[in-house]
């Protein structure tokens, strides 16, 4: 038997792509910490926060975003602080511009907190199903031994349009086929090298979704600094529609 492509062994273990073609929206409940946030002003933020992201596009929004009444609502061209009505309170357009010059120990605003919080939540929600997307190349390289393990790993080049980490990261895989590691550094939260590992898979409606999530920096040959912690989060439930 031909073995599979790694990429297609990724999806199926997550819930395949047929499941997944019939959701339309993700609603997800969770809370999200870490030091990144505490360096960039906003350390409480984002805990106990509802997020809405859309599967056929790159949309996202957080609720509620700096106070009851108000949520986030973004794209890669367009970051908007509004009120549950749609009444338009901040925005900015073309907001990865915004970042230009930045530093790791730059401050945020409202608005940097809201695009950066906003295109990385839409990617994780939606990996690896996106991998499957025009644009996409997705390729295995060789193994990574860690804790004991072997695991696969799948280098992702995504499309310009795709408001993401950085352009090419790497996607360890276990032996579930399920992602347990990425790799990528951050560009406007000042390049850091970073590993990011997925805990605790839970099925939600066929879907499986890693509900701990633990970014730490990653040492020039590729290992884990496992402290400090500098972005978690934590998925109490995933609602799919």
């Amino acid at each position: 038997m031909i073995m599979r492509e790694l990429r297609d062994l990724v999806i199926d273990a997550h819930g395949g792509i047929e499941r997944w073609n019939n959701v339309k929206a993700i609603e997800g409940d969770m809370s999200i910490s870490g030091g990144l946030w505490t360096r960039k002003g906003w350390p409480v933020a984002l805990k106990n926060v509802r997020v809405t992201a859309a599967t056929d596009k790159q949309w996202i929004s957080y609720h509620p975003f700096l106070g009851e009444g108000m949520r986030s609502s973004c794209t890669p061209d367009h970051t908007v602080i509004e009120t549950l009505d749609g009444k338009s309170v901040k925005d900015r357009k073309n907001p990865r511009a915004a970042f230009d010059g930045h530093t790791v120990e730059t401050r945020w605003d409202e608005l940097h907190l809201a695009y950066f919080s906003g295109y990385a939540m839409w990617n994780y929600l939606n990996t690896p199903f996106i991998f499957a997307l025009p644009g996409f190349r997705a390729e295995e390289i060789e193994p990574w031994d860690e804790n004991g393990e072997t695991r696969r790993r799948l280098k992702v080049t995504f499309p310009d349009h795709i408001a993401t980490h950085c352009a090419e990261q790497v996607f360890h895989i276990n032996g579930e086929g399920l992602i347990s590691r990425m790799d990528y550094s951050a560009a406007v939260a000042g390049g850091v090298p970073t590993a990011h590992y997925l805990d605790d898979h839970r099925d939600f409606s066929g879907v499986k979704v890693a509900t701990k999530r633990r970014a730490v920096r990653r040492n020039a040959d590729g290992t884990a600094i496992p402290d400090p912690v500098f972005v978690a989060i934590d998925i109490a439930d995933v609602r799919f529609s």
